[in-house]
């Protein structure tokens, strides 16, 4: 998987679409990422024995991560990723200019 914890991604798909934010997990075996203020619904909790209030709480839910790219702060747009080996190291690459973010 391409995009990693705390990258900055575009929604392409879906009701969020041109939503920007952070990745905060990532869930590989289920190719999905969970971002930041994208995706939020509302889910109804009952009090209960850990938390004495009950109420309606808001989360983030998990989104295919096909329906995400990765967002360049200089180009100001969402690029797509590949990966480049240099030195016998596996590094990921900016597709648009082919700049290396950081070792896979």
């Amino acid at each position: 998987m391409k995009i990693k914890k705390g990258d900055k991604v575009k929604i392409i798909a879906g009701k969020d679409s041109g939503k920007v934010g952070v990745v905060l997990r990532v869930l590989v075996k289920e190719n999905k990422v969970v971002v930041e203020g994208v995706n939020v619904v509302k889910k109804h909790v009952k009090p209960g024995t850990v938390s004495k209030e009950g109420g309606i709480i808001k989360k983030e839910n998990p989104v295919h991560v096909s329906n995400v790219m990765y967002m360049d702060t200089e180009l100001g747009k969402g690029v797509r990723l590949g990966s480049k080996v240099i030195d016998g190291k596996k590094y990921r690459v900016n597709k648009a200019n082919n700049q290396v973010l950081d070792e896979k």
